[in-house]
């Protein structure tokens, strides 16, 4: 690297690369197309190009990252939007300070330009009502001087005559700090917050209709909280961010060596994750209320902004507070799960991966220091094996594969890879690194599913013309001028598609290699001047918002090969394992789920042949099966017999997975036949190389 040059890392974009030192960190951003808000034109006036830089030795991007790489701080500019606490946490005007060194940088999302879309919403799923968390409403009898029971005991007894409950409950003391004001305050009537029939974790004057809990999937890359009421399993609101451990590497390897490499970089990780989800939780809660509308200033006037609530006509608001979150559920993969909790989860990044914990646990919410009701329990939904975790024991629970006499293959495409295969006679499941590339990060104009972002690709055969689709646009190319698409780069959706249409259109051979012959000469064929290597344009410059033409080059296509042929290697050997050659049905789960075009996906060899018919995305199934667990006690039940009963296996200790990982490479297969792509494919391409080849 060239002594002027340095690298910059933004999160939670994953956008990164070198730069010219002594440049400002918004000019940084537009050049490495990581999106900062600057309303102002960078006249530092509106102070919302605030970003934190990260303190700390980063071996995942290869930095040591600190405010010691940036200019010194500018009092008179920057302390009118950032207070002296935030300061010392790193925050700093983009558009004020200058990178001097390698950084790291993560941008909140009030500062991003392009918001992260993060597709996580919550299927119409049949779910049994069987909650946790029951509300009781009961008259107690006044105390007397010849009846001077305990407020507590009083409670217990109302509820044993009335609802047959046991005798004697146990109760919080945080609980129980406030039922003596709550009973007298309801004049004796209550209504009781009892959990699993065994605890009271709430009692409240009057009679009170409604419970409330959230459900989260803590993913490695998104978080998404499901607000849902107890009583009628509506889900009140959806809510979503970017994992803010983002910044520490895009996958859990990199998260489980900066907590080895770093004294404190485990409470570090913890404490992120802890305050992520109480965002997510203040911001579910604070939808369910009018919004906010600043009262305009008196000419003159100075102070503080105020603002007023400015309900939508004929709108009813539940304003709930916090305090009404009385459980929460959550799953994610065993790092993930471990992180949260605080638990060691340098093991399960060595052989042979176990966890510190399988079983599933219910925590008090003040424990782990999460701003809901403190007498609230938190479910966690327990992990099958070191790299199976619990979000996919929520997919089990969620698709119940272990009811059905179809033997289905499941798919979990994230950061991680996780597998299911089966029926109600067997369940295997493992899981298999396919990188942060088919969600965009290692692939050049690689980015976050944000405004701008490629999701959709077609490439015509022949021609080799390119028509695709970004994010907050509904009209495709083809129907739109040059300057109205403002690409910025592709997304995992998008990527998905590029491989499977590159390969259909002949653009690649089933190698992953370039037709050069066929693209002789063509305008979006070239090589890169600086690197020497080919690649092919998916948006020209006068199309993009960077200034730059979108390209996918040779080295995207390989580790987009590398993901898929992991994905494959691990359901052939899964299929072995089974005693089967096809499977009845192909579910694929995860943000892929939910935008997955299953022809494609095919066509690309995720997966072994299928009937077409027979593939489906399942959206966020381990986000649903944390919200099954939150509103049935019975899945709870269930989650802890998968975790049990599932049988993992590790197929990188098989002894065939390196030939079948090499075989899987090639499109869609070196040598598996795919019938159900003839008619799809054309029969030249699809056929190139194999023996008895049209």
């Amino acid at each position: 690297m060239a002594a002027d040059k340095v690298k910059v890392i933004f999160q939670p974009s994953g956008r990164r690369g070198e730069v010219d030192k002594g440049i400002t960190i918004i000019e940084a951003s537009r050049l490495l197309g990581a999106g900062i808000e600057a309303l102002c034109g960078e006249k530092k006036v509106c102070g919302k190009c605030i970003v934190r830089i990260e303190e700390g030795h980063f071996e995942k991007y290869g930095v040591v990252s600190g405010m010691q790489n940036t200019s010194v701080w500018q009092p008179e500019v920057e302390a009118k939007f950032i207070n002296a606490e935030n300061m010392a946490k790193g925050y700093r005007l983009g558009c004020t300070a200058k990178v001097e060194g390698d950084l790291l940088i993560f941008v909140p999302e009030e500062s991003r330009a392009g918001k992260q879309v993060v597709s996580k919403a919550a299927r119409d799923i049949k779910i049994d009502w069987d909650p946790a968390v029951r509300l009781y409403y009961v008259q107690v009898v006044k105390p007397t001087f010849e009846n001077c029971m305990g407020d507590f005991e009083r409670i217990c007894q109302a509820l044993a005559r009335e609802y047959g409950l046991p005798e004697i409950l146990d109760v919080d003391i945080k609980t129980l700090r406030k039922l003596p004001g709550a009973l007298r305050d309801g004049n004796w009537s209550v209504t009781v917050s009892v959990w699993n029939e065994k605890e009271v974790i709430r009692v409240q004057p009057g009679k009170v209709e409604r419970a409330y809990g959230i459900a989260f999937d803590v993913g490695t890359t998104t978080v998404a909280g499901y607000l849902c009421d107890l009583t009628n399993k509506d889900v009140i609101n959806t809510v979503s961010m970017m994992n803010p451990q983002c910044k520490y590497g895009e996958d859990v390897m990199a998260r489980i060596t900066f907590h080895m490499t770093t004294t404190d970089g485990l409470q570090r990780m913890t404490d992120d994750i802890i305050e992520g989800l109480n965002e997510l939780v203040a911001k579910a809660v604070a939808e369910t209320h009018p919004p906010l509308k600043k009262v305009k200033k008196k000419k003159g006037e100075e102070g503080p902004d105020e603002f007023i609530e400015a309900p939508e006509k004929d709108k009813t608001y539940l304003r709930l507070r916090m305090e009404d979150i009385e459980d929460i559920t959550i799953g994610g993969n065993t790092a993930m799960h471990h992180i949260f909790l605080g638990l060691d989860p340098e093991f399960v990044g060595l052989a042979p991966f176990p966890p510190v914990i399988h079983h599933s646990m219910d925590i008090r919410a003040r424990d782990l220091n999460i701003n809901v009701n403190p007498s609230t329990y938190v479910f966690v939904l327990p992990n099958e094996a070191g790299f199976v975790g619990a979000d996919n024991v929520g997919v089990l629970i969620c698709e119940e594969p272990y009811k059905s006499d179809d033997i289905q293959l499941i798919i979990d495409i994230g950061t991680n890879g996780e597998l299911v295969l089966g029926n109600r006679h067997k369940l295997i499941s493992s899981s298999c690194a396919t990188g942060p590339a088919l969600e965009g990060a290692q692939i050049a104009f690689g980015m976050r599913a944000a405004p701008g972002a490629i999701e959709r690709i077609n490439i015509e055969p022949g021609t080799f013309e390119v028509n695709y689709k970004v994010i907050g646009r509904d009209a495709w190319r083809k129907f739109s001028e040059p300057h109205e698409m403002k690409a910025k780069g592709i997304c995992g959706s998008g990527i998905l598609d590029v491989l499977a249409e590159l390969y259909s259109s002949g653009v690649i051979t089933k190698t992953g290699v370039f037709n050069k012959t066929l693209l002789q000469d063509h305008p979006r064929f070239r090589k890169n001047p600086d690197t020497g290597q080919p690649e092919f344009i998916l948006a020209f410059k006068e199309e993009s918002s960077i200034e730059k033409d979108i390209v996918i080059t040779q080295k995207d296509i390989r580790q987009i090969q590398l993901a898929k042929g992991a994905l494959y290697a691990g359901c052939k050997l899964m299929f072995k394992r089974m005693g089967i050659e096809k499977v009845d049905r192909v579910k694929i789960a995860g943000a892929f789920g939910t935008h997955v075009d299953r022809t494609k996906a095919l066509v690309m060899g995720l997966f072994p042949d299928c009937e077409i018919e027979k593939i489906e995305g399942v959206g966020n199934a381990a986000g649903d099966g944390c919200r099954a667990a939150l509103l049935n006690v019975k899945k709870r039940k269930e989650a802890n017999w998968c975790s049990r009963n599932v049988e993992y296996i590790e197929l990188t200790v098989e002894p065939t997975f390196q030939r079948e990982f090499m075989e899987a490479m090639q499109l869609p297969h070196m040598t598996d036949a795919f019938p159900h792509l003839e008619g799809v494919v054309l029969p030249e391409i699809l056929h190139q190389g194999m023996k008895g080849a049209k």
